[in-house]
């Protein structure tokens, strides 16, 4: 794909591997809006970027699905099209199920699916219009196997999997496309903000997260996905994991239970 002169929109851009995707992203020649919940980080990252007269900001909290619609008007008028969304948008989980409310896994699903397909859905009549787009997903590698403390989280990710593998099949002789990008372990805030059992933040930063990719070594791998237009891509030295519970499904089980994962 050549990205010159595309509108690309970007959720979870206010930090972590969103702004890096954000800070790389501008110095192509396209135009960008930028979305998270903080206006005021988003305005922060924007300074950061390159190529700033060709960036808006947009504010949008991915549990206002109400929202979506007008959201959507406005960053089709910033630039008169929206070619590519990114949905990278989200929030993480650090709990064992047992200690887990049930109102931490809604939360999950509420921001991490049910926000990106809502803003999928109310973006694709333009795109379906227009006779082409993107749509790309920044899920996890707990999107393809399942690990300790993080079942809603899992759960979440696993959704998107099967959301978009469908509707990729659905539209992409249609001319959309519909690239997942699964990360292992990036070293960013994610598992500072990340649920605990009661639905509070953890507070911290975990040894699995601290010892991973960095935000711009991730942010770099999804965009060249992007562009080659990849129907899925695993990110991480823990992708071997997915090849293992594929074709070594007993052995994994046995990994998984002891794996460092905080």
């Amino acid at each position: 794909m050549n990205l010159q002169n595309k509108t690309i929109w970007l959720t979870g851009a206010s930090s972590g591997i969103g702004e890096a995707l954000a800070k790389q992203l501008s110095l192509f020649p396209i135009n960008l809006i930028l979305s998270s919940r903080r206006e005021d980080e988003l305005e922060r990252v924007k300074l950061e970027c390159a190529n700033q007269d060709r960036i808006k900001v947009l504010p949008l909290d991915l549990i206002e699905s109400g929202t979506f619609e007008k959201k959507v008007q406005e960053a089709i008028s910033a630039f008169d099209q929206v070619n590519i969304l990114i949905n990278n948008g989200g929030r993480s989980q650090r709990s064992l199920v047992k200690d887990t409310v049930l109102q931490v896994d809604r939360d999950l699903m509420e921001v991490n699916y049910f926000g990106s397909v809502g803003l999928t859905k109310a973006l694709l009549p333009h795109m379906l219009e227009r006779g082409s787009g993107q749509f790309v997903v920044v899920t996890s590698l707990t999107g393809v196997f399942g690990t300790p403390y993080r079942s809603g989280y899992a759960a979440s990710k696993h959704a998107l999997h099967g959301f978009y593998d469908s509707m990729r099949a659905e539209l992409e002789d249609s001319g959309i496309k519909v690239t997942i990008a699964a990360p292992g372990f990036v070293k960013t805030n994610v598992s500072v903000n990340a649920f605990i059992g009661d639905g509070s933040a953890l507070g911290s930063m975990d040894n699995a997260q601290a010892n991973g990719l960095t935000a711009d070594e991730c942010a770099k791998a999804i965009v060249k996905a992007m562009v080659k237009e990849k129907r899925e891509v695993y990110i991480g030295r823990e992708s071997y994991g997915a090849f293992v519970k594929r074709f070594l499904p007993g052995l994994f089980a046995r990994m998984i239970k002891k794996a460092k994962v905080r």
